[in-house]
């Protein structure tokens, strides 16, 4: 999609198209999560700190991220996918990959399914993607960015819309492409490529392997050389279970007590907890995350339980020896509570529970079930209580930092 969260908000907010505006946390701890291409002639872009963002751009027209929404409009994008084929991957919540080898005979080729759904998506959602068509999913990622609109300092070029690799064409796409391209390739990875002499994939791809690897390691080393000779086999994966669920929040004043960092961390393990009974599972590995507001040091730590929990005072308790260790007292910025290692939720009777009839505690799904009724607000922890209104944590809702007087 293209910049899909200001996209989505524009649709709302029509008056400010064609204005550099900014999606994302609008506090001095904020984070950009999308820019207009007005904004990005500025330098403004995804992951760039708010406070610079506004340095660069002062006219930009600042809005918060609204996750619930962006999920919303994102579902029914995949509905219009869906018409072409059920092998859909999602990656985020504005890219996927799509199979469509099963459906040419019914649709055409595939270059043809882009200009379809391209259609699709502007008549019925009023908002655009770029599609990169490729035998492979890592051509067609970055046949996808080839097909985008460009920003650059004194205008906005349109985008092709579709880019096309064709089988026999990989290499000739690929190799003039600057090897930053490549996935995994950050920083410190160029740095030691650019000391071998490396500027562009095909620079990559003419090494002896041996080279690589010493340079890199054997992971990292025949994972990119696979990549730059156009190597890519894995298939469109419909079904990923996820592999943990995080809640995180910064915060727009430091954190110096205990047990104001205690009823925060009451809050996220809520917050945790539902998105795991939901999932229908439970984590045996419960992670408390940490950052101080030096914003140098982060610290996790981790425990593992004896059988799934989803309850947020299991979670709690059991991160309680953790958070204890913890001296919030140099101020905190930003609290973590992640669930991994997750698996189907059970408990172990003990005798005395077996002899006196135990029944598992149904809290959680009793939370659930006012919330689905009333609204996300409708119930939470005490310490959530502000005003005579409950604020839950809510997915996505702190994602890019707190907003100009969030909490």
């Amino acid at each position: 999609m293209d910049a899909f969260y200001v996209s989505v908000e524009l649709r709302r907010r029509p008056e400010l198209r064609g204005q550099p505006v900014v999606v994302g946390g609008t506090g001095n701890r904020g984070v950009v999560a999308a820019a207009s291409y007005e904004a990005r002639r500025y330098g403004v872009h995804s992951a760039l700190a708010s406070s610079i963002a506004r340095r660069r751009c002062p006219h930009a027209i600042f809005l918060p991220g609204d996750h619930e929404l962006y999920a919303e409009v994102s579902r029914d994008v995949h509905a219009i996918f869906a018409r072409y084929t059920p092998l859909i991957e999602p990656l985020a919540l504005d890219e996927a990959f799509l199979d469509v080898s099963g459906a040419t005979r019914l649709f055409g080729d595939g270059i043809h399914i882009a200009h379809l759904i391209r259609r699709d998506v502007q008549a019925e959602l009023e908002l655009s993607c770029s599609v990169g068509v490729a035998p492979n999913k890592f051509l067609a990622k970055l046949a996808s960015v080839e097909a985008k609109p460009h920003a650059l300092p004194d205008r906005i070029e349109p985008g092709l819309g579709v880019v096309e690799v064709r089988p026999g064409e990989e290499v000739a796409f690929l190799h003039p492409l600057p090897v930053s391209r490549l996935w995994g390739v950050g920083p410190k990875t160029l740095e030691k490529l650019e000391r071998l002499g490396v500027r562009t994939v095909g620079d990559l791809a003419a090494l002896d392997e041996r080279i690589v690897v010493g340079a890199l390691g054997r992971a990292a080393g025949t994972h990119l050389l696979a990549l730059a000779r156009t190597e890519d086999a894995r298939p469109v994966e419909v079904d990923r279970d996820p592999k943990s669920i995080v809640h995180e929040e910064t915060y727009p004043t430091d954190v110096h007590l205990a047990s104001e960092m205690r009823t925060k961390i009451v809050h996220l393990a809520d917050a945790v907890a539902a998105r795991l009974r939901r999932a229908e599972v439970g984590a045996r590995t419960l992670t408390l995350k940490v950052r101080y507001s030096d914003g140098f040091r982060t610290i996790t730590r981790s425990v593992t339980v004896g059988e799934p929990v989803d309850e947020a005072d299991r979670i709690v308790a059991a991160l309680g020896p953790i958070i204890e260790e913890v001296d919030p007292s140099p101020g905190v910025r930003l609290l973590g509570v992640s669930g991994s290692n997750l698996g189907p939720v059970f408990h172990q009777l003990t005798l005395d529970e077996a002899a006196t009839g135990f029944e598992p505690d149904a809290t959680g799904a009793t939370l659930d079930a006012i919330r689905d009724r009333f609204g996300a607000d409708a119930i939470g922890p005490a310490s959530a209580s502000h005003g005579g209104r409950v604020r839950n944590v809510k997915r996505g809702g702190q994602q890019w930092g707190p907003d100009q007087g969030g909490s």
